[in-house]
């Protein structure tokens, strides 16, 4: 079948490119600091300082640190009560929106649409708590009581920023997006699923352009809890820039981290008619469900090797024209170990040729916003011919024995890149961009 045509349709499939790029992260803020943090080396992990930490078994984390939350919140009178996911989210979103060269006025809002993979908000547990406290009498609930007093102790406009969707409802008020406004949270693979589906919004021409990426902080009490009872987090607290460590023997779990990354995707024609810089072409989405346990890859790795079998298929090239693949890495003895299987099975020998890096190791883990910044990683891959490292990659697991580029960035030419994603729940995806080609056929 030939790639251009729609699955199922007949039709001519439009191409989609990427126009613009934003990122809020550890390790920087503003797409150029955090390409330059990534090929340095550079770790964003440390104490964690937002919140006391010191009774958890984790007590480290990967903060944004280059941007004043509080007085981005006063820049924007309606988003004075977001939660930092918000305020990251919009950041970003502006500086991919500005790096496009979109103007509003300038393009047709019923065109222009919103999909995130956007985590929920810190929820207000001082508030519920103060409130629940008022209202509760003699193991029941004074209604009354709470109707008189709710809404001073409980701040409603907070409550709402907790809905993972309010992030996304902002975007499309800032710029004025008319169209589809979606957002899905499928854990760590949730900014990847989003990028998938508005690519597909704009090939089955829903849209024109598609303001996509995703957001999140869990880096909270409630948060820290949950991961850490669920003893996922990396324990290394007095080493906190080598806490992360994919594909290395030393790795004992993965490293909290906060951020968004966002991307404008645009239809190729409507880029080409205003004058448009293109970094890049998106050309394969796969999606695949584990079906297995909850917090576990397959063994098998069937999960993996499906949804990167599929978006091969779906971008209609050969799995040798893959030149860098951005890992799920989450430095987990499992993940790793499957992720290294399964592309092993998808790949053949070619996979230990295929440089392989985990920018989690200097990240940490971005839940939500993960696969958004590390499909930016891939493309500012493609534009440098650089594919960054991955960090403290000591003693390698003899069982992850694949290019993983230990530790220092490698000069390398990347045509057509792989960013993979695996969430809790067993959700898979994998997204292929390649260099734009205006030679090309309907290029």
């Amino acid at each position: 079948m030939d790639p251009w045509e729609s699955k199922g349709k007949g039709m001519a499939r439009r191409r989609v490119v990427i126009t613009g790029m934003g990122a809020v992260t550890p390790v920087g803020v503003g797409v150029p600091e955090f390409w330059k943090a990534l090929c340095a080396g550079k770790s964003g992990v440390d104490r964690i300082s937002l919140f006391d930490a010191g009774s958890f078994p984790t007590r480290i984390g990967a903060e944004v640190r280059g941007l004043d939350v509080n007085a981005e919140r006063a820049k924007r009178p309606l988003m004075s009560e977001a939660g930092r996911n918000g305020i990251f989210a919009m950041v970003a979103a502006e500086e991919a929106f500005g790096d496009s060269g979109l103007a509003k006025g300038r393009y047709n809002p019923e065109r222009l649409g919103v999909y995130l993979g956007s985590g929920e908000g810190v929820p207000d547990i001082k508030g519920f708590a103060e409130t629940l406290g008022a209202v509760w009498h003699d193991g029941a609930v004074d209604q009354l009581r709470m109707l008189e007093l709710g809404p001073w102790k409980f701040n409603r406009m907070r409550e709402l920023e907790q809905e993972p969707n309010m992030a996304g409802g902002h975007i499309a008020v800032a710029f004025d997006a008319h169209a589809v406004n979606s957002n899905c949270l499928t854990a760590c693979a949730a900014s990847s699923q989003a990028f998938g589906e508005a690519l597909e919004i704009i090939r089955h021409d829903d849209a024109d352009i598609m303001i996509t990426g995703g957001c999140h902080s869990m880096l909270h009490p409630l948060g820290l809890t949950g991961f850490c009872l669920l003893t996922a987090l990396g324990t290394s607290n007095d080493n906190p820039k080598g806490a992360s460590r994919p594909f290395d023997m030393g790795r004992n779990g993965f490293i909290l981290g906060e951020g968004a990354g966002m991307v404008i995707l645009e239809e190729l024609e409507h880029a080409k008619a205003r004058g448009a810089r293109i970094y890049a072409e998106a050309i394969g989405y796969g999606s695949s469900a584990d079906a297995w346990r909850l917090t576990d890859s397959h063994e098998d790795g069937r999960g993996a090797i499906a949804c990167m079998t599929y978006a091969i298929a779906d971008a209609g090239i050969d799995p040798g024209e893959i030149d860098y693949i951005n890992a799920h890495g989450t430095s987990t003895k499992v993940n790793d170990r499957v992720e290294t299987l399964a592309v092993k099975k998808v790949f053949g020998e070619r996979a230990y040729k295929i440089p392989m890096s985990s920018t989690k190791s200097m990240t940490g883990h971005l839940i939500a916003a993960a696969g958004a910044v590390e499909l930016i990683v891939c493309v500012n891959a493609i534009l440098h011919g650089i594919v960054p490292p991955t960090t403290n990659l000591e003693e390698p697991d003899p069982e992850c024995d694949l290019d993983y580029v230990p530790n220092v960035a490698r000069e390398h030419p990347v045509d057509t890149a792989m960013s993979n994603s695996f969430g809790f729940g067993g959700q898979n995806i994998s997204l292929i961009v390649r260099r734009y080609d205006a030679g090309a056929e309907g290029g």
